[in-house]
Formats: structure tokens, C-alpha cells, sequence
């Protein structure tokens, strides 16, 4: 049977290579119609390469689809369903009391152990205007002031 079958998809590939390829006659051409076949040939390979890939996007579209088909199936099928989780707001002293149960009398403060942090400032230094001071630099007395300062 896998015989036959094999043969049947050769005899369909030849067919339907027979129908879309039609045997070349070079014989006889010009060298302008000879560029006019080529043109001709490159556009029906990019027109095939076009739908190869459209075939193969929608290929890998399916399979992925297939896929997340068969995960739903599964996890329908299984007995242990994820339950939906909710965000539930509580307080500390409520979470150590559902916790520790009847051991929780007194309340915590959290905030009391915690380090207290000074900021310190940083020191800017004066921005001047530089045009200012360049009479008062310019030569050798206004360097000596630099340096002495």
C-alpha cells in the first residue's frame, strides 16, 4: 500500500510539473527573446517563492494553533484545575494573627527597628561669572592671586 501511494505522489508531482513547467525550446532564439524568457523565468520564480512562504507562514500559524489547542485539551482533561487567584489586600497584624493564631497578642511595629538615615547636603560651589573676573586674572598678579587663594 505504501507503495502505491508513493507511486501515485510521484505521477501527481510529474503531472503537476509537466502543467506548470512546459519543456524549453532555446534552440533558434534571438538574444533578445532569449532575455525575455529569463525576465520571464525570474518573475515566476519570485511569484512561487512568495506563495512557498505564505504557505509556510500559514503552516507554522496552524502548528502553533494546533498546539495551543492540544495544551487547552489537556489541561481540561486533567483532574487538577489552577485555581484563579485574587489579589486579596491585608494588613500585617492581620497576616500574623491568620499565621500564628492565638500565640499573637501583642501588635508589632515594624518601622521601630528601622535605622534612621541623615541626608547630607552637598556643598555647591558658587557659580561666577567668569566674564568678571578676567581683568582681574588677566597677567601675572591675577595668577598670583590664584595661586595664593
Amino acid at each position: 500500500m505504501l507503495l502505491v501511494e508513493k507511486e501515485e505522489k510521484e505521477k501527481e508531482r510529474e503531472a503537476t510539473l509537466a502543467e506548470r513547467v512546459p519543456p524549453l525550446s532555446l534552440s533558434g532564439l534571438s538574444v533578445q527573446e532569449l532575455q525575455d524568457l529569463c525576465k520571464d523565468l525570474h518573475h515566476k520564480i519570485d511569484v512561487v517563492d512568495e506563495e512557498r512562504y505564505d504557505i509556510g507562514l500559514k503552516v507554522s500559524k496552524n502548528e502553533k494553533e494546533i498546539n495551543d489547542m492540544m495544551l487547552k485539551i489537556t489541561e481540561l482533561q486533567s483532574k487538577f484545575k489552577k485555581p484563579t487567584l485574587k489579589r486579596v489586600k491585608i494588613s500585617a497584624e492581620a497576616m500574623l494573627s491568620v499565621l500564628l493564631g492565638s500565640r499573637h497578642k501583642e501588635s508589632i511595629d515594624f518601622k521601630a527597628n528601622l535605622k534612621t538615615v541623615k541626608k547630607e547636603e552637598e556643598k555647591k560651589e558658587e557659580v561666577t561669572d567668569w566674564r568678571k573676573n578676567v581683568e582681574a586674572m588677566s597677567g601675572m598678579e591675577g595668577r598670583k592671586k590664584l595661586f595664593d587663594a
